[in-house]
């Protein structure tokens, strides 16, 4: 008798105009208790009623949530996992509630994760796909779902899927990896307690079939393939998934090498080119991170130089976002490193230049004038070309270096110290006005002056001096200021390193050596 009014329940349902008697009646309270029913039937036709009654209506489903709905429904998924009907039932009942937050934070406290994933690997219509994808997206905005999902094999899964639809040109299989590479990517970018271990383990779980896809769209005979293919892939799983991988080192088997040969650098650029034009920031920023990882080994940073990636990623200089700029500072800092062509390359860009001197005075965003500092360092401090000292001279970014050195942290005091040394070395003569006019020679001695100055940038401080005493100005200026007292009084500093660069400079000054 139960089961048949929960079936006649469910028909009504089905009418628009019979859900506000429904709603009215009660129903829904009546129904939820027999969702803990072990009868297949009462399960499907309670489950269909109550979807159907509560569709649309966000207050209902919260109240769904409030008298505890989840578990019931999770159990379904976990008792009945070979019941289609059943399946489909609770599935599209996540589908409307995944959207809410306390849905999630209930579905938390669940094994909801083993359940989907169980659920997506035996899934063989495109349209239970297609469901499971939209509720998985939904829970992976969810940081304590997020990881879930990783633990209980989702990227697995997302790689078996990816392997096993890479060659179709059916549009229902396009759309699966659509799907797929969406969620690859949501579980990459972790939200604010984002786990690095379960992202790192997402990318290189899909290092195999990212690659694959790469290869068989080089060796196709239309050269605009693959842009067609990744166009419609809107977050683009290949990049955001090498790219992070190769925050680790270069993998055992070289996929993540073979990625960067197979021409993942240009389809990233045209995707950074693309996106600078539409304006969407958040894939300028996914972009930029995956250029920024590629540049960290050795190997793949001489092949992204050769492919132009300094010229061509400048274009982002005009963006007016604060996370894109602080993104493409980041990744031309991590170009330039142990690099001194790309040195070169940047510290002869007057449009670069410019901005980075802008850049660098911008008080509203300390991250973007770190950053900002930080490069133009790097730029000096890895080059070796007379005609970049001159160019950084000009567009007046030796006062920001400067500046610099009396940063409130130690790193960024020693890169400005070590890169305005290197420049010194390169061509003094054209640095004397700025150092003067900067009062760097006072902002070395009260370096050495200050107590609370760490031993290597007092080190890194009297390495400057030596450079600066090359020239007649800078070195009557180091002697009114009476720095030779104090680098007497360093000669009996606690640090060993400290004393000895204290003692040679001292014979620097008196002209011992």
């Amino acid at each position: 008798c139960a089961v048949r009014a929960a079936h006649v329940l469910s028909e009504i349902a089905k009418n628009e105009e019979m859900k506000k008697p429904c709603i009215e009646a009660d129903l829904v309270l009546t129904l939820i208790p027999l969702l803990e029913s072990t009868d297949q039937e009462m399960l499907l036709h309670a489950g269909r009623a109550i979807g159907r009654i509560c569709y649309d209506n966000r207050d209902l489903q919260e109240e769904l949530v409030n008298v505890g709905v989840i578990p019931s429904l999770v159990r379904i998924l976990t008792d009945y996992a070979e019941s289609e009907p059943l399946v489909h039932v609770a599935l599209l009942a996540l589908y409307n509630l995944a959207d809410l937050d306390s849905a999630k934070e209930a579905l938390s406290m669940t094994k909801v994760a083993e359940q989907l994933v169980k659920q997506l690997r035996r899934a063989e219509s495109h349209e239970r796909l297609e469901i499971v994808f939209e509720v998985l997206q939904a829970l992976a905005e969810n940081d304590a779902l997020k990881v879930q999902l990783v633990d209980a094999g989702m990227p697995e899964v997302l790689s078996e899927i990816l392997l096993r639809l890479q060659g179709s040109s059916q549009a229902e299989d396009t759309c699966t990896v659509k799907a797929a590479s969406d969620l690859i990517v949501s579980l990459l970018l972790g939200g604010k307690k984002g786990n690095i271990t379960s992202q790192l383990k997402v990318a290189k779980d899909n290092v195999k079939p990212t690659a694959l896809i790469l290869e068989r769209h080089k060796n196709s005979q239309s050269k605009d393939s693959l842009n067609t293919e990744f166009a419609s892939f809107s977050s683009v799983l290949v990049f955001l998934t090498s790219l992070t991988c190769l925050a680790l080192p270069l993998s055992p088997d070289g996929s993540c090498l073979r990625m960067v040969q197979l021409g993942v650098i240009h389809q990233l650029l045209d995707l950074l080119e693309k996106h600078v034009q539409s304006g969407d920031t958040s894939v300028q920023q996914a972009a930029l991170s995956a250029l920024q990882n590629l540049a960290i080994p050795v190997v793949s940073k001489v092949q992204v130089l050769e492919e132009g990636v300094a010229e061509r990623i400048e274009t982002l200089l005009r963006s007016e976002s604060p996370p894109v700029q602080f993104k493409l500072l980041g990744t031309l800092r991590m170009l330039a490193d142990g690099q001194a062509d790309a040195a070169e390359i940047l510290g002869q860009d007057p449009m670069l230049l410019n901005r980075l001197v802008q850049w660098c005075s911008v008080s509203d965003h300390s991250g973007i004038c770190g950053e900002a500092n930080r490069l133009l360092a790097s730029i000096l401090h890895h080059n070796r070309s007379q005609e970049v000292v001159k160019a950084i001279q000009a567009a007046q970014g030796v006062k920001h270096l400067v500046s610099m050195t009396t940063s409130e942290h130690a790193a960024m005091q020693n890169e400005a110290l070590n890169a305005l040394a290197i420049a010194s070395a390169i061509d003094l003569e054209s640095l004397e006005g700025s150092f003067k006019e900067s009062q760097l020679v006072q902002s070395l001695h009260k370096l050495l002056r200050d107590d609370d100055t760490s031993p290597e940038v007092k080190y890194n401080a009297m390495g400057l001096l030596c450079r600066l005493l090359n020239s007649g100005d800078l070195r009557q200026e180091i002697e009114e200021n009476k720095i030779k007292d104090t680098l007497e009084q360093l000669c009996s500093h606690s640090n060993a390193n400290v004393v000895k660069e204290a003692i040679t400079t001292l014979q620097v000054m008196r002209g011992e050596t």
